[in-house]
């Protein structure tokens, strides 16, 4: 079984840049899917990304769309989140996740098996 691990986050002034990483060990992630997830305090939580990692399929939430960008390194089992222009509505816990499986939409959390344990971003106005 995959195990997650995400790091990368942590305080940045609006409009800056951070790029998140999420390191995955145990097994390869050929075949799997990766999605980024967010959660703030007091919200749900909010799909941000996902790559597929056998095709050259991405999709990015509306909200952060045309600032933040997904990516993977097959060579290091890491997929990234690039996230640019970043506001203090982006303030919350990220956490990675990984699906073995096909399904009907990667943008809800039920599709995903395995968890990372999350890592924050703090947004400062």
């Amino acid at each position: 079984q995959v195990q997650l691990v995400e790091s990368g986050g942590g305080l940045v002034q609006a409009g800056g840049s951070l790029r998140l990483s999420c390191v995955a060990s145990g097994r390869a992630l050929k075949g799997h899917t990766v999605g980024w997830f967010r959660q703030a305090p007091g919200k749900e939580r909010e799909f941000v990304a996902f790559i597929r990692w056998n095709m050259d399929s991405t999709d990015i939430a509306d909200s952060v769309k045309g600032r933040f960008t997904i990516s993977k390194d097959y060579a290091r089992n890491t997929a990234y989140l690039q996230m640019n222009s970043l506001k203090p509505e982006d303030t919350a816990v990220y956490t990675c996740a990984s699906s073995t499986g096909v399904r009907p939409t990667y943008t809800i959390a039920n599709s995903y098996d395995t968890w990372g344990q999350g890592t924050q971003v703090t947004v400062s106005s």
